[in-house]
């Protein structure tokens, strides 16, 4: 291959460049230039390696190659050890009304056949609208930038309905029960549940080192997924963790009786605080035992129920947070480690007892979520 660009450096050049190896806190990208335009000088000792010899010894594409001998041609030495080119600049064509348009189309729907807008899309968009004649992708996305509008972006939300007597009630009788001071006759304890995806490596992940994360292989064994039910007590600061293999009512009954033959034998009514699934509900437990053993069970617990789209008014879901993140953020692939696992999250997030300090009450919930309320005419 014919070298286009030549290099060759003075004297006081090639010190300079060697003066960059010598350091050790130097930027990767700076470094591997600077070995690249000691290769490529033909005053060197080496005599000036060809692009392709240059690639492999430095261990970078030939592309980079070729850009940093060009650029130390026609721009200059210093030009040539920087990472990025300058940024170019582009004109700005939108004007307060054009600017305004494409703000209202990025808030609008996509076209047909399209998941979200892009920069690219919009700046069609406006000169099929003949808002202007033509567009740069990258003027579009300075003006977004500008307005902090990012239409290739979405959030996941709980919706809640509005002005719904049905939410309300219910929202506020969980948040009154959430005011009302321990008691060990009647202890909180909120439920929730959740599923952990059971994925075994097939092959030994790299370790972490100095500038090397961990690294996992793409590939992996599925091995089922596991139901975690989680039960905690707010104001005692405990928590346990069912694992099991289904969700069914048998095993929400199975929960049920664990909490009051195992965990609040001497309560006299348990005050659980549960979401709307289907299973979550008394006749479960006419569904897992004897009537009489149900009936039993049933005279133990005060049900109260968050409203539909409005699960966040249950802590056990703050607790599944916590244990996502601290337990279960990574690949688990075995029904005993991942009970192992749970059971010693729990033992350690119960020793010190830590409680959750609920400061959200029905006075706040009436004046931020106001919207929520029916509204009555004076």
């Amino acid at each position: 291959m014919p070298i286009k660009y030549r290099i060759r450096l003075a004297p006081q050049e090639r010190e300079k460049l060697m003066n960059i190896l010598r350091k050790q806190r130097c930027a990767t990208a700076r470094q591997s230039h600077t070995r690249i335009l000691l290769k490529a000088d033909e005053n060197g000792p080496e005599g000036g390696l060809c692009d392709l010899d240059i690639a492999a010894a430095v261990e970078i594409s030939l592309a980079t190659v070729q850009r940093v001998r060009r650029r130390c041609v026609e721009e200059g030495l210093d030009r040539a050890l920087e990472r990025k080119a300058p940024e170019r600049e582009y004109e700005r064509r939108l004007d307060g009304a054009a600017e305004a348009r494409l703000i209202a189309e990025a808030c609008g729907a996509p076209p047909a056949g399209c998941a979200r807008w892009t920069l690219r899309l919009l700046a069609d968009r406006l000169v099929e609208l003949e808002v202007v004649d033509s567009i740069s992708h990258e003027t579009v996305r300075q003006t977004l930038q500008t307005n902090e509008i990012k239409p290739w972006r979405k959030r996941q939300w709980c919706i809640a309905p509005t002005a719904s007597a049905e939410f309300v009630c219910r929202m506020e009788d969980v948040l009154e029960v959430y005011q009302q001071p321990e008691d060990p006759k009647r202890p909180l304890v909120c439920l929730d549940e959740t599923t952990k995806q059971l994925v075994q490596e097939t092959r030994l992940p790299l370790p972490a080192v100095p500038g090397r994360p961990l690294s996992e292989d793409y590939e992996y064994e599925r091995h089922g997924v596991a139901s975690l039910f989680m039960m905690c007590a707010p104001l005692v600061g405990w928590r346990e963790v069912s694992v099991r293999e289904r969700k069914t009512r048998v095993d929400y009954a199975q929960c049920l009786r664990a909490l009051a033959e195992e965990h609040f034998p001497a309560a006299e009514k348990i005050v659980l605080v549960q979401d709307n699934l289907n299973t979550h509900a008394a006749a479960s437990l006419y569904e897992a035992f004897e009537p009489a053993t149900a009936r039993r069970l049933l005279e133990r617990f005060e049900f109260h129920y968050t409203p539909k789209h409005g699960s966040w008014l249950n802590i056990a879901e703050i607790e599944l947070s916590v244990l996502n993140r601290q337990c279960l953020d990574r690949r688990i692939g075995d029904w005993n480690l991942l009970r192992e696992e749970v059971g010693a999250w729990t033992k350690r997030r119960d020793h010190p007892a830590c409680k959750i300090n609920w400061r959200f009450t029905t006075q706040e919930a009436r004046g931020k979520l106001k919207k929520l309320y029916p509204s009555f005419d004076a």
